[in-house]
């Protein structure tokens, strides 16, 4: 994961901390990994708040994930031999999601204009054989390029979430997924990857292959190499902004491909 750096002695100091702290549930040690770790909460929450509206408060991010790497460091099982930082990461992001879906933040209105963004790119490609422009969708919703431009920016903040709802297993609904754990590559050591959900990944990586080549790079850049919207803007030579709505475009187009597919348990 980029720009997480963790030096040497404080990997040999973590190995210590962690056998005080598991083998002998030493409360100062788990206070120690806290803040050893600590960065990882900054870095996550930082990277969430560049898609959200100036109203969330930054602190709350930041709140919501320290409970997330307090829940990573009681569950996780060094026996494993998995690597702390990907599993705590991913706790991280989960929880500070929860808060944010608890405060609600996001407006019925925007929320419904992001469910018709939805329909109009599926209900596109269906009838194109392709992937709709920016003016194809502005002509069926019937408003003007401009406005749709808009509009994106709207509910650029609706998009935050998607690579990481839940989706259900087969039969099981005490075994769900995170959408965004299909993505992981094989060298991932992310626990919940080794769940049998092929299926899932199958769909996702075929909606992403049929995106158009500028969301797709986008797509990967910041979910499997852990780029934030600036940087990939860096490399691609644009806008942070135009970045971000690129972003907001290929998600609209991959929750309308794979909503009629999987069936979210919230």
């Amino acid at each position: 994961m980029a720009k997480i750096i963790i030096s040497a002695k404080d990997i040999a100091r973590a190995g210590l901390l962690w056998e005080r702290y598991k083998e002998h549930k030493d409360s100062s040690a788990r206070e120690e990994l806290i803040l050893l770790y600590s960065p990882l909460v900054k870095f996550v929450a930082g990277r969430l708040a560049i898609s959200l509206p100036p109203n969330v408060d930054r602190d709350d991010l930041l709140s919501y994930g320290v409970f997330g790497l307090m829940d990573a460091l009681e569950k996780f099982d060094l026996s494993r031999g998995l690597k702390f930082e990907t599993y705590a990461i991913s706790r991280i992001r989960g929880s500070i999601l929860d808060g944010l879906r608890a405060m609600d933040w996001v407006p019925a209105s925007i929320r419904q204009k992001a469910k018709e963004i939805e329909k109009t790119y599926l209900a596109l490609a269906q009838q194109l054989g392709r992937e709709a422009t920016d003016e194809e969708v502005a002509q069926a919703l019937g408003v003007s390029e401009t406005d749709f431009q808009k509009t994106l920016q709207d509910v650029r903040a609706t998009t935050i979430m998607s690579l990481d709802e839940y989706w259900l297993a087969e039969n099981d609904k005490s075994e769900s997924v995170r959408l965004l754990d299909t993505l992981v590559d094989e060298q991932n050591e992310e626990p919940t990857a080794g769940l049998e959900f092929e299926e899932t990944k199958q769909l996702l990586a075929g909606a992403i292959d049929k995106l158009p080549e500028k969301e797709r790079t986008v797509i990967a850049l910041y979910y499997y190499e852990g780029l934030t919207l600036k940087e990939i803007g860096t490399i691609l030579g644009v806008s942070e902004s135009r970045i971000s709505q690129l972003h907001t475009k290929a998600i609209l187009r991959l929750r309308g491909q794979l909503a009629r597919q999987k069936k979210k348990i919230f």
